[in-house]
């Protein structure tokens, strides 16, 4: 009998330490979000061709669609018949000024038809050239709201773009937590299944205090003042969006991690 309780002395000391062994501190929860950047067309149109596909990588200046661009085409044929005009008339009336047959109104006339005209071609071709989209920023396409044959209205965004660098953190701290946080401060960044040597660099802190963050992470986070910090991690192409993690100030290595 007393070899039993001798052993179960063992077992439950044992699961003691070991339970005290595991305790982890889990840092302050945050998530990754990103500025995206919506790529849209000036004009109401119908999608004619997408020459990317989401996940895919682009380049400043690379093609990303095309939409039909009918009325925009006749609007220049138009335009540039009217500067034809503009232009037979003006010729018309510098040579007659120049016989003396002409007067300076008329001229000045004609040189404003010409003008405005000129002007009108070079709208239209601006407009003509905006029917299809080219990538402001380098990045990966994120996601992709309109397929080839869908129309899409004036200022939707055909697809959007995340740049890397507009990849961030978002997490919140308790009012007496605050003060171990400054803008400029380097926090270490763990997740599951992430590099151990992640990092992100503080340059947002609210001014004013929330009194429940949009995600809750467990119940003792709510019914308390919080306030939203935004850190830039040191290397995005490591994280996902909607990924959550866990933030550590000074980029001190949390008490999991010193084993």
């Amino acid at each position: 009998m007393t070899g039993l309780w001798h052993c179960l002395a063992i077992l439950v000391t044992a699961f003691t330490l070991n339970g005290c062994h595991d305790k982890r501190d889990p840092g302050y929860q945050g998530w990754v979000e990103a500025d995206m950047i919506f790529v849209s067309p000036d004009e109401a149109g119908r999608v004619t061709k997408l020459n990317v596909r989401e996940g895919d990588e682009v380049k400043v200046g690379d093609l990303l669609y095309s939409v039909d661009d009918d009325l925009q085409q006749a609007d220049l044929n138009q335009n540039k018949a009217t500067l034809a005009n503009a232009q037979q008339t003006y010729d018309r009336a510098a040579a007659l000024s120049k016989t003396g047959a002409g007067t300076q109104a008329t001229l000045d006339s004609a040189v404003s038809a010409l003008r405005v005209a000129e002007a009108h071609v070079v709208t239209s071709q601006t407009r003509l050239a905006r029917r299809r989209g080219f990538a402001p920023v380098a990045g990966t396409v994120q996601q992709i709201y309109f397929r080839e044959g869908e129309m899409v209205a004036a200022q939707r965004p055909v697809l959007s773009i995340m740049p890397p660098g507009n990849m961030k953190l978002r997490f919140y701290v308790s009012e007496t937590e605050l003060p171990k946080f400054a803008i400029g401060d380097e926090v270490r960044v763990t997740c599951d299944n992430c590099a151990p040597d992640l990092t992100a660099r503080i340059y947002f802190i609210a001014t004013s205090a929330e009194y429940t963050p949009p995600v809750i992470y467990s119940l003792d986070e709510r019914n308390k003042l919080v306030y939203l910090i935004q850190a830039r991690p040191s290397r995005p192409d490591a994280l996902r969006v909607g990924q959550p993690v866990s933030i550590y100030p000074n980029a001190k290595t949390p008490v999991a991690d010193r084993r």
